[in-house]
């Protein structure tokens, strides 16, 4: 895993980045029909991708975009608290030691099997790296299906509340516990990291 920066003029000049984006355009507005912003008609960047947001991006050995996810401080702006807030019961949870994952991207590209190994790849991922740099708590808002497949990852995983129906899509929120034994949780769910990932890159970028 790699920590590198990048300015917001070098964000799409950077292939990883440009190759991420690219994929959260074919998976977000393609396939799933969102409603959100697209750039130069190939990349989906919206109001959150900023200096704040730091990015865990999968790759395979000549730089593609096997998957990735994107954090996002909740001491600043984010999905929860500034778009979704009545999927929680009581107050939006923040802090400094609270994350928000945003935009887990699987590749379309790969079939079934690959998706699986890039899913539980990069879910472990983000589980070491928060405990890596402090985290420990995630949240994150979700359409029902992938909701209920993230409860069953076997982490400690709650909703902050009912879903809800927003605008044609059932929606719910969670929150995640990130401890020490969190990687041991996911093993005995049967979330079983590649034993050799090509690459992954922990990268930061201002819009």
């Amino acid at each position: 895993m790699f920590l590198t920066t990048a300015t917001g003029a070098e964000a799409l000049e950077d292939a990883v980045f440009r190759a991420m984006f690219e994929a959260r355009k074919r998976v977000f507005v393609d396939l799933l029909k969102w409603d959100v912003p697209v750039r130069a008609g190939r990349y989906e960047v919206d109001q959150f991708d900023t200096p704040d947001a730091t990015y865990l991006i999968l790759t395979d050995g000549i730089g593609s975009h096997l998957g990735s996810a994107r954090l996002l401080p909740t001491q600043r702006p984010h999905i929860l608290d500034t778009l979704f807030p009545e999927l929680c019961e009581g107050p939006v949870p923040s802090g400094p030691g609270v994350q928000e994952i945003t935009r887990f991207c699987l590749d379309p590209r790969q079939n079934s099997r690959q998706r699986r190994s890039t899913r539980d790849t990069l879910v472990h991922a983000l589980a070491a790296h928060a405990l890596d740099v402090g985290i420990n708590r995630f949240t994150g808002v979700a359409e029902f299906g992938w909701f209920q497949q993230i409860l069953a990852f076997g982490w400690d995983c709650r909703p902050l509340g009912l879903p809800r129906q927003v605008e044609g899509s059932l929606l719910g929120a969670l929150t995640i516990a990130i401890t020490p034994e969190t990687p041991t949780l996911l093993a005995r769910a049967g979330l079983v990291p590649s034993a050799t990932p090509s690459g992954v890159a922990d990268r930061r970028h201002a819009a």
